[in-house]
């Protein structure tokens, strides 16, 4: 009975971000369109975007959801309320569980310095203490191929070192529930081959999973229920093949 108690419940959640400088509105407008397909509310004191709107769901331990919709429909939106990293405006989120969000794609630290200061930083963030950290530092720079690059400043990174670097930290412990974005790049074609199997032992191992993508093959492999966001609403909620037929077939992308 333990797995069909909820790890993770939302009673009409509805999340607003503020626009709080009233210059470049238009640009605002289109930055925000980008990012999230929310609606626009203003007055004379303020703009703010509904990113999310009313949502009723409810998640147990162990389930994998994949996040369906067209860009700017709200998943980044929602992965990013689950992780933390925003709270609700409206309504109960209850996490009984901590949801490690791989969605970022940039370091902790200023590019000013080094790559081995990026990974300390990333480490206490993650252990608040530095015990055990110079395994963990040898393992980063193996699984990176970074080599005595490690100590260069992360400004003077080639894109490819940098999405490497990124991606082995990311993905070097296991988590109970992870919130991951189909969007973080994993570098050169050297290391796709290496990466995709992290990646794949990496979602494995989590206890839970919510997964944005546009990736069918992808979904398809790793979640068993599929959510399907438009305008920041989830307008479908059931088995993942069901999900991806209402999309396809049966809503207006």
């Amino acid at each position: 009975m333990k797995h069909s108690i909820p790890i993770i419940q939302l009673k009409n959640v509805t999340l607003r971000i503020p626009i709080l400088s009233p210059e470049s509105r238009n640009l605002k407008r289109r930055i925000l369109r980008s990012t999230t397909g929310g609606i626009f509310l203003k007055s004379r004191q303020k703009l703010e975007v509904v990113a999310l709107k009313c949502l009723n769901l409810s998640f147990t331990r162990g389930e994998k959801v994949a996040l369906i919709g067209h860009n700017g429909s709200g998943k980044t939106s929602f992965l990013r309320l689950i992780s933390g990293i925003y709270k609700p405006s409206e309504g109960d989120l209850d996490l009984r569980v901590n949801v490690y969000p791989m969605l970022q794609k940039s370091f902790l630290t200023s590019p000013e310095l080094s790559g081995l200061e990026a990974v300390k930083a990333h480490y206490l963030f993650l252990n608040r203490k530095l015990q055990g950290f110079e395994d963990y530092l040898e393992e980063i720079i193996d699984f990176s191929g970074l080599g005595t690059y490690i100590a260069m400043p992360l400004k003077s990174y080639s894109d490819g070192m940098t999405a490497r670097l990124m991606f082995s930290l990311l993905t070097s412990c296991a988590h109970d529930c992870l919130a991951l974005d189909e969007g973080l790049g994993t570098g050169d074609a050297s290391f796709f081959n290496k990466a995709q199997k992290r990646m794949e032992s990496f979602v494995h191992s989590a206890g839970s999973l919510f997964l944005a993508s546009h990736s069918e093959e992808l979904l398809m492999k790793f979640c068993t229920r599929g959510l399907v966001f438009n305008h920041g609403q989830v307008v479908y909620d059931g088995k993942l093949e069901d999900a991806l037929n209402y999309y396809g077939e049966d809503f207006d992308k």
